[in-house]
């Protein structure tokens, strides 16, 4: 009965709602009632469930046309039943008028760009087996293969002028077992002699390199690996896209990002650099020579004479701040334009050739920002409770990705100087037509050494204040990412609050957006400060009358799941049960299993054999594992079979822990998932399990 109003509702607002700006969302209402009747859709009267949050459908790549009136974006749907998701391609004016659906076939497009002339839209297919690009026109009527290329692609750009394309795909560099036994054809092994054999969920055995080759509006061709031979990367794994690759306006150079170390030395570094290619010469040079810290995506200016970057300063540390560089090549001059601004700078895109819009956190909340590179001054250009992660110039406008805790992505165009901006998608109108939402507070709590933390307080829809809520801290991970406005498909507040749970969400010492000095003071002091900024948080919400003080839960997922099992061995009797998803429990074990070691380098101090360094002593003294004397707590602990940040061993340990130590506990295992849960169906069973589990001890 709840499917059936549900898609009435659908079908009634697609009758009645007609204006402009809302039509857009009829082609997909009809995609989302597809999937609704694929999902068999479960409302809980006006409440968020798991099945809904796998329903939203989530925007992503948006692209302006040359002629700055359309924007080209891509939606992904997923499907329970088929375990999976599929990516389709829109096109929109930038006015949120005349949506158009551009694709729609079993198999996902993604990488879709406008050619130079805004004659094609290129995007990348499987269509026919393998990865390759397409195009198509601007109407997405006949769409054509233009590569063939064995492997397939896994990104691409066109050159300005068009008569080029920059791709990436994976190369294998060196010999594998086969090529070493070629008679044992069905041998399943590798042989590792140095470091960094393995990232992220894959073993490494291919390398991301770049080509570049001719293109005459039909193929491509003369294809050159211009990183041929080389054990190394671009873009960077495991998260680079597209975004570090990126043409001259002139089409003669192409800057793109990479790290050339290898092995050991490649483990133990971030120091990631910018490089030049000459197309025509085959020439390159870095250009980032001498700094030490991550150099990544290169964007020149609109007449090519500079070209700015993201930088960190200090190699190793992967949450230094990140910096906007611009080089001069007229002059040779290298300057950092962020020196006295005090936060993050990221997704940089030139408007004109003195101007820089770019995405920035501050105080948990993501705002655009505007860099004039003449006065060097930087003004905030949107305000709000929201994170908005990208802006496009479109004339006098941008168009932002933007979302909230309580509203997945959206296209906006906002007024580049007075920062008005107008909805121009409604993606999930429908949907969230018909949620209701709990209230998302900011309170700003005093911790143990007197500073101030801001702490978002989410309360259950329909709450009612006489009455005693169960109430969840949550950690958050990272360490260093902020607590800020995002929609998380997992790690959903509002699917907490929607369960009858207060969440208690504090942005703890260790998280950016509150100045360098407050985001760096948790390397080398795991378990120490921001671990009293959690109690401080959770002690001073329990004393409200509305917050059950016997019905405490602590949950969180890696730095945030090291938090749970540290705060299992120091609650002093707080919690009535924990979650921890691929959380780190022994750091001297994880020293040693993890692959990007600048990280437990970093963050920790150092290897622990070293007994003259007192950070590391003081981090591995504040591991978990030794404090399970003094665990008394239920447990869940969940942990992925591909995660090779924190492998599964560090789960296992803290559940056969719990085990033998007689607490009530509770193992999730996902084989094939890695650091995240990405499948639908064991992204609906982590939901499902993690709230009986709750609501078992906290109910």
């Amino acid at each position: 009965m709840k499917n059936q109003i549900l898609i009435f509702a659908i079908l009634f607002f697609m009758a009645c709602n007609t204006s402009n700006k809302e039509q857009n969302s009829l082609v997909k209402t009809k995609n989302q009632t597809k999937l609704i009747e694929k999902h068999h859709l479960k409302l809980n009267g006006d409440l968020m469930t798991p099945e809904v949050l796998w329903s939203f459908g989530r925007i992503s790549g948006a692209e302006i046309s040359p002629d700055k009136t359309k924007v080209l974006f891509g939606v992904s749907y997923y499907s329970i039943p088929e375990n999976k998701g599929n990516r389709e391609l829109f096109v929109i004016d930038i006015d949120g008028s005349d949506l158009m659906q551009l694709t729609n076939t079993p198999e996902s497009e993604a990488n879709a760009v406008w050619k130079p002339d805004g004659s094609k839209i290129g995007f990348l297919s499987s269509r026919s087996g393998s990865l390759q690009m397409w195009e198509m026109n601007p109407d997405g009527s006949n769409p054509i293969q233009i590569s063939a290329i064995e492997g397939g692609i896994t990104g691409f750009k066109y050159s300005p002028d068009m008569k080029k394309v920059v791709f990436t795909k994976e190369v294998k560099v060196g010999k594998d077992i086969h090529d070493i036994y070629p008679d044992l054809d069905k041998a399943n092994a590798m042989i590792a002699t140095d470091l960094m054999y393995r990232h992220w969920d894959e073993r490494v055995t291919t390398y991301s390199h770049i080509f570049v080759a001719d293109y005459d509006g039909n193929s491509l061709k003369n294809m050159k690996d211009i990183m041929e031979g080389e054990p190394y990367h671009s873009p960077l794994k495991p998260f680079g896209g597209m975004e570090q690759i990126n043409w001259s306006p002139d089409s003669k150079n192409v800057a793109y990002t990479s790290r050339k170390l290898i092995g050991k030395a490649y483990a133990f570094s971030t120091n990631s650099d910018i490089y030049i290619y000459d197309v025509t010469t085959g020439k390159q040079y870095n250009l980032t020579k001498g700094m030490e810290g991550y150099d990544v995506a290169p964007v020149y200016s609109p007449d090519g004479k500079k070209i700015a970057w993201e930088s960190m300063e200090r190699d190793g540390y992967e949450a230094d701040k990140n910096r906007i560089f611009i080089y001069d090549f007229e002059t040779k001059e290298k300057k950092d334009y962020t020196q006295d601004f005090d936060q993050n700078a990221s997704s940089l895109v030139w408007d004109d050739n003195n101007t820089i819009f770019f995405s920035s956190d501050w105080h948990a909340r993501y705002q655009i920002y505007e860099l004039n590179t003449e006065n060097e001054k930087i003004r905030v250009v949107t305000k709000g409770d929201h994170n908005c992660y990208s802006a496009i110039p479109a004339g006098d406008k941008l168009i932002v990705t933007k979302q909230s805790m309580s509203k997945p992505t959206e296209l906006y165009a906002v007024d580049k100087k007075t920062g008005k901006e107008t909805q121009i998608t409604f993606e999930n109108k429908e949907i969230l037509d018909q949620l209701s939402m709990g209230k998302v507070e900011e309170r700003w709590i005093t911790t143990t050494d007197g500073k101030k933390m801001l702490t978002w307080v989410i309360y259950p829809p329909h709450f009612d204040p006489n009455k005693k809520y169960p109430t969840l801290l949550y950690c958050q991970g990272g360490p260093q990412s902020s607590v800020s406005q995002f929609f998380s498909y997992r790690w959903n507040f509002q699917i907490m609050a929607a369960n009858g749970y207060i969440v208690v969400a504090p942005n703890r010492r260790g998280l950016p957006s509150f100045g360098q000095a407050w985001n760096e003071q948790i390397s080398g002091d795991y378990g120490g400060q921001n671990m009293k900024d959690y109690l401080s948080a959770i002690d001073a919400l329990a004393k409200e009358a509305f917050v059950d003080k016997n019905r405490l839960g602590a949950v969180g997922a890696s730095y945030g799941g090291f938090s749970i099992y540290w705060l299992a061995g120091h609650h002093n009797k707080r919690f009535k049960t924990f979650i921890a998803h691929d959380g780190i429990f022994n750091l001297e074990a994880m020293y040693l299993e993890t692959e990007e070691m600048w990280f437990v380098d970093w963050d920790l101090g150092g290897p622990y054999w070293n007994k003259n360094n007192k950070t590391a002593q003081r981090s591995y003294a504040n591991s978990p594992h030794r404090f399970v004397d003094k665990w008394d707590t239920p447990i869940m602990v969940i942990h992925g079979g591909k995660d090779y940040r924190i492998v599964d061993s560090q789960g296992m340990s803290a559940f056969n822990a719990a085990v033998i130590r007689g607490i009530p506990a509770k193992f999730l295992y996902f084989p094939e998932e890695n650091h995240w849960v990405l499948h639908p169906q064991n992204g609906v069973l982590w939901q499902r399990e993690f709230f009986k589990w709750l609501d078992k001890w906290l109910k």
